[in-house]
């Protein structure tokens, strides 16, 4: 079985696409067949997200840390103790691809780093378009660890100790364990989740602040 994480903090307005967007690459033919379980760690939610998870049947848990690290790691710790082989971890802002899981679990490493595509730019001016493409690159063995487009077997999750309890960069935190736990990591451009560039970040020091600091540096 293959579980998929999202952390959430009021993401009612989003959460409904990033799901059926799961919903679709876990019907994608290359898995065969296998079962997919989908968590949403609820953070400090105050809005419709548990209504939006429950219409949708998809598993939930609750916390009340807004953190982003202890969101992704009880997702994590709820699928492992479904016993999931291998966790897949999005954001509740993105949309995951159709061939999204079937390429990590065949990816041939311990974990999967990928890339990510802004689909909305919103206000954003051309010149932060430009500063972003100068620095994300859209190649295989990329250096990026997006935890909108990460994925890891659950051996290698538990060997590295798993997300650490931060507010940010929590993604980054567990890729370095990765390697220092000797796994294997696959750092492949395809297949790209599209995520959004919302001023309005749900975690600081994340995607969205990234994004910002890019503005300010070209005022």
């Amino acid at each position: 079985m293959i579980g998929v994480l999202v952390p959430a903090h009021d993401e009612a307005a989003l959460i409904g696409g990033c799901l059926d967007a799961i919903r679709a690459a876990a019907a994608c033919p290359r898995l065969e067949g296998e079962p997919v379980l989908v968590v949403v760690a609820l953070d400090r939610c105050r809005d419709d997200s548990a209504r939006i998870c429950a219409d949708a049947g998809v598993a939930t848990v609750r916390l009340d840390a807004r953190n982003v690290g202890r969101a992704r790691a009880a997702a994590a710790e709820s699928l492992l103790q479904a016993g999931v082989r291998w966790l897949a971890s999005t954001d509740a802002d993105s949309r995951v691809p159709r061939d999204w899981l079937s390429a990590q679990v065949a990816c041939g490493a311990d974990a999967f780093c990928g890339t990510v595509r802004v689909g909305d730019w919103l206000d954003y001016g051309a010149a932060v378009r430009e500063a972003f493409f100068a620095r994300e690159h859209h190649r295989d063995e990329h250096p990026h660890v997006h935890g909108a487009n990460l994925g890891v077997a659950a051996a290698a999750y538990r060997a590295a100790g798993g997300f650490p309890p931060l507010a940010a960069h929590e993604d980054h935190a567990l890729v370095r364990a990765l390697a220092d736990a000797g796994c294997s990591i696959a750092r492949h451009a395809a297949p790209a989740v599209t995520t959004s560039a919302r001023r309005d970040a749900r975690a600081r020091q994340g995607f969205g602040d990234h994004l910002l600091a890019l503005e300010h540096a070209l005022a």
